[in-house]
């Protein structure tokens, strides 16, 4: 029996559409609209396309939008004034920087300069770190979709075998911190890379397995335990001549094995993707709203 289809995409707009119907009550109540910054450094392909969805995303959600463009010859010093600026306006609920930046840059000293209480991207060590211990925190964007995938699918994570592949500051870890949560998934957690041993019998035992490598199709048929759920996070530019722009989206996972023995799985596009825009307007909203840190 081929696996159910997880659609992010679908998902994806049935939340936005709840968020708008939220923001229209706030602001029928005199509130103003959430208002969200994005900083742009030069003009790689993939960062234009995401920066762009946000702005419709934020369009759809009712909310302001301010996009700043800089060149890739931008100094670090330039941009670190203007995230201060950022921290300091008042009219800006939350703010992302676009990675990656420039070698010159140093995106560390950048995440770190953006004031956590406007990190709608949860990159923060601060963030990351109330994360990790159960607090209320900004939470990555990729992760938090996910985790709100599983729940809206009613799948089941509670006690289940969870394996993470991948260990990203930006996907990996917080995903493996979000499934071990007590009051988030509450899974047993593993997580395999590129240098664990026996890695095909590690995602064996998974009853749940999230593939965040950036590996296409790395992920096969007889990798995967019958019956579990499979969440690809892979989004790779792969070479194909029949498409208009010279190129698909190539997830983690081969889609069309791995489905024949899954029992719920996330298509590469519109799986994880459109949930991670999403959930960047829902921490916007928080933003707004002072959810996380009360003043």
């Amino acid at each position: 029996m081929p696996a159910t289809l997880i659609d992010g995409k679908a998902l994806a707009s049935q939340i936005k559409a709840e968020i708008a119907q939220e923001v229209n009550q706030l602001t029928s109540e005199g509130y103003r609209a959430p208002h969200l910054a994005a900083i742009l450094v030069g003009h790689d392909g993939g960062s234009e396309t995401y920066v762009r969805n946000k702005v419709l995303a934020c369009e759809a959600c009712g909310f302001d939008s301010t996009l700043i463009r800089y060149e890739d010859d931008v100094t670090e010093a330039e941009l670190l004034q203007r995230i201060h600026q950022l921290n300091q306006d008042d009219s800006i609920d939350g703010f992302i920087v676009q990675l990656p930046l420039p070698r010159h840059i140093n995106e560390q000293r950048v995440i770190e300069a953006v004031d956590p209480r406007k990190d709608v991207d949860g990159f923060h060590p601060i963030n990351v770190g109330r994360m990790a211990i159960g607090l209320p925190a900004f939470i990555s964007a990729t992760p938090l979709g996910i985790l709100t995938l599983l729940r809206r699918y009613n799948i089941a994570t509670k006690g289940k075998k969870c394996v993470v592949m991948g260990r990203s500051n930006i996907v990996g870890k917080p995903m493996v911190q979000l499934m071990l949560q007590k009051e988030g998934a509450d899974s047993t957690v593993t997580c395999v890379h590129s240098r664990t041993q026996n890695i095909a019998e590690e995602c064996r035992s998974a009853d749940i397995l999230i593939a965040a490598l950036g590996q296409p199709g790395f992920v096969t048929a007889d990798m995967v335990k019958p019956g579990a759920v499979v969440i690809d996070v892979g989004t790779t530019r792969v070479p194909d001549a029949s498409r208009k722009n010279g190129y698909r989206l190539s997830g983690d996972v081969d889609f069309e094995a791995v489905s024949e023995v899954a029992s719920a799985i996330t298509p590469v596009p519109g799986g994880v993707g459109p949930m991670t825009i999403c959930m960047l307007m829902q921490n916007t909203l928080a933003a707004a709203k002072k959810e996380i840190y009360k003043d």
